[in-house]
Parts: C-alpha cells; sequence; structure tokens
C-alpha cells in the first residue's frame, strides 16, 4: 500500500449521543487528499445523523496529532488543477468542521503542523496535551499556510497568525496556543486529555440540542463566504506548488527525513 493510499478515517457512536471521529496515516498523521475527502465526507455525514448530540475530532498514536500536508502527494502534482484540488481538501475539511451543525470537540494529543493546526483550528472547542507544539512550516518549503490561515487567524488573532506564518521554522509551545485560543485546555497527559474531552463532551451532551446548534451559528457568524475564499486560498497554494523552490525544499525535506530514519 502506497502512502497515497494508506491510513484510515473511523467513527463510532456512543449510546449518549457522543461521536468520535478518528483518523490515520502512517506517516505521522500526514493527510493526503483521498483522506482529507474521507474526513471531511464523515464529519459532515455525522454531523448530519439525528443520534450524534455532539463529535470529538481526534486522530491515532501518540506524538502527533497531524502533520499536514503529505509530501508523496505535494511531489506529484504536475500541474496548478491538481495543486488546487489537493489544497481543496483541507479546505473542504475546515469547511465541514464550520458547517457542522453539532459542535466539534478538539483532541490534540502531539504536534499540529501545517494543516494540522488547520484542523486544530476548525474545531469549536479544542483540548489539547502539554506536548502539542504548533507550527506552521509552509513558508520553509515555499508555500504558505493560504487555505488554513482564514481559520488560525479567526482562533487566534492576525498578529499570532502571521508569527507562526512568517516564523514558519518554529514550534510554538502548547502554552502559547492555549494563551491565543487555538487550544481551550491544555493537560499533562493523554489519559488527563482522554478524561477532560469526555466529561465536556457529556457536559456538552446534557444540554439542548438546539441551543448549542444556534451557539454553533454563532461562532462561525462571518465565515459564510468561505467555501469561495478558501477555493481562492487553494489555488495560491497549488500554484506555488510547482515552483522549483518548492520542489527543491521538498526533496531536501524527504532526503533529510530518509537519512533519519
Amino acid at each position: 500500500m502506497s502512502t497515497l493510499t494508506a491510513g484510515h478515517v473511523s467513527a463510532t457512536t456512543d449510546a449518549l449521543g457522543i461521536a468520535t471521529i478518528s483518523f490515520y496515516h502512517p506517516a505521522h498523521n500526514s493527510l493526503p487528499g483521498q483522506l482529507l475527502r474521507e474526513l471531511a465526507a464523515t464529519i459532515t455525514a455525522i454531523g448530519q445523523a439525528n443520534t450524534t448530540k455532539v463529535i470529538i475530532l481526534k486522530s491515532e498514536g501518540e506524538r502527533t496529532f497531524c502533520a499536514g500536508a503529505s509530501f508523496d502527494e505535494l511531489v506529484a502534482i504536475e500541474d496548478e488543477a491538481q495543486g488546487q484540488a489537493f489544497f481543496s481538501g483541507f479546505a473542504q475539511v475546515i469547511n465541514a468542521c464550520r458547517t457542522c451543525p453539532k459542535v466539534i470537540i478538539g483532541r490534540v494529543q502531539g504536534k499540529a503542523i501545517g494543516g494540522g493546526a488547520g484542523v486544530a483550528a476548525a474545531t469549536d472547542y479544542c483540548f489539547a496535551t502539554a506536548q502539542a507544539s504548533v507550527k506552521l512550516s509552509e513558508l520553509v518549503v515555499g508555500i504558505g499556510p493560504f487555505v488554513v490561515g482564514p481559520v488560525v487567524e479567526l482562533k487566534i488573532g492576525r498578529a499570532a497568525y502571521a508569527q507562526l506564518a512568517l516564523d514558519a521554522g518554529e514550534f510554538r509551545s502548547a502554552a502559547w496556543a492555549q494563551a491565543r485560543g487555538l487550544y481551550a485546555e491544555v493537560v499533562e497527559t493523554t489519559a488527563n486529555l482522554d478524561a477532560a474531552v469526555q466529561a465536556f463532551a457529556e457536559k456538552l451532551a446534557s444540554y439542548n440540542p438546539e441551543a448549542l446548534g444556534a451557539m454553533k451559528q454563532v461562532i462561525w457568524e462571518g465565515t459564510e463566504h468561505w467555501d469561495s475564499l478558501l477555493r481562492e486560498r487553494a489555488a495560491i497554494s497549488g500554484r506555488l506548488v510547482l515552483s522549483d523552490f518548492t520542489r527543491q525544499a521538498i526533496a531536501k525535506f524527504k532526503a533529510a527525513a530518509g537519512a533519519k530514519a
């Protein structure tokens, strides 16, 4: 199985109406196009189910919540249309989260990089461990965090978003992310994380579902134009990924990663 077809998305719903959507990819939970499409479709379907009261969005594994775009897929892009289609996958996940009628709780157990930070920001209330540092690394490889930019900026503000985007080679700590609103709560261990997420999910599941739905709409008020905005942003990234700078930067990154393996 290639890295472009590896991985999976799964979903379960318990007796309380708490749905858990989980994704996994062997390359540090990176997200190739197929997984992005599956994740967006699953969020939409679970959000529309009458049995769902609240959603927990998580990834599997311990060290990395999500490493963002799949480098193997990035180097396989041959033209701008393919590039826009790939980056539109992240747009679809973000839009699925914001338009989902149910509140989504994020569970971030480790590093959130690039598109992974965007997925975390797209949840409505996000828990993280102290190991869940964040980085928008796109400029390092010659593209930019254009698609995830609106949702990250919405959560942490423009100044903090600029810091993350421009200082692309450096991680910011989970404490930094919490202070700026990306994470609502930060705990020490994954056991603490799971306990906190479950307790909050049960609390939300006990609330009036109509009130929760109305609150969700208020939280995302002003983002109604994001369907078109994020497509436009995906086109920017889709063009830049074809540049010589980006091709060479990704090749160097992959070579370095292979040397460490």
